[in-house]
């Protein structure tokens, strides 16, 4: 059900690094995460709400992400079962997890989504939004909100080089607003992630290397 070979090799490819594995368990069986689980991996991803709540009760001691594109309405749900969210992409999602995360007395955990890829497919702030967002009046006002630190997706190529390019840039840009306490820079997936680790990423998000392609 898992490759158990392909995820203990990108394991010994993280160590060198100091990176963390997200394993991607999206669509993906019960069965497959707690048979993974068995092997040692705790930090799996999401990104669907309803498919990461009801994965969320059949499945103990997992530290869960949501790495998808996350909808205003559903901030709410997901704030009790979610360590880290991903994909906050713009300020308005910003502003309603702390509001959800005030009504439920928890500090959210979030990465900034940036926008760094060609296509117009992806999602994220600007460099410019979040270089205004960091200098501005907004982030005190989020008491319940820990930025740990950026994520981004590089486009959809095989030009290796326009891959590390964005990479590099982020990572450049991650270095730029390290005094805010950020620690997690996570980009890379199963087709780049060792460019990723090696323009300096922290945080891998890996499915079908390990669950098989999706049908």
């Amino acid at each position: 059900m898992i490759n158990l070979l392909n995820y203990q090799r990108i394991l010994s490819e993280l160590k060198p690094f100091n990176a963390q594995l997200v394993a991607v368990s999206k669509t993906k069986p019960v069965e497959a995460i707690k048979e993974l689980q068995s092997h040692g991996q705790h930090v799996f991803g999401e990104n669907y709400v309803q498919e990461l709540l009801e994965k969320a009760m059949k499945v103990d001691g997992v530290e869960w992400h949501f790495i998808g594109h996350l909808q205003t309405n559903k901030v709410k749900n997901i704030l009790p079962v979610t360590k880290l969210i991903h994909g906050v992409d713009s300020l308005k999602l910003l502003v309603e997890i702390n509001k959800q995360a005030q009504k439920q007395n928890i500090m959210a955990h979030c990465l900034l989504q940036i926008y760094i890829a060609t296509e117009d497919t992806k999602f994220g702030l600007s460099f410019e939004e979040a270089d205004e967002f960091f200098n501005g009046s907004l982030l005190p006002d989020l008491k319940n909100i820990t930025i740990k630190g950026f994520m981004g997706m590089a486009s959809n190529t095989e030009d290796n080089d326009l891959i590390r390019t964005e990479f590099k840039t982020l990572r450049q840009f991650y270095d730029k607003h390290k005094s805010h306490g950020l620690d997690t820079l996570s980009m890379g997936m199963t087709s780049d992630y060792m460019i990723a680790l090696n323009e300096g990423s922290t945080m891998i998000r890996i499915g079908s290397a390990i669950f098989g392609s999706r049908s």
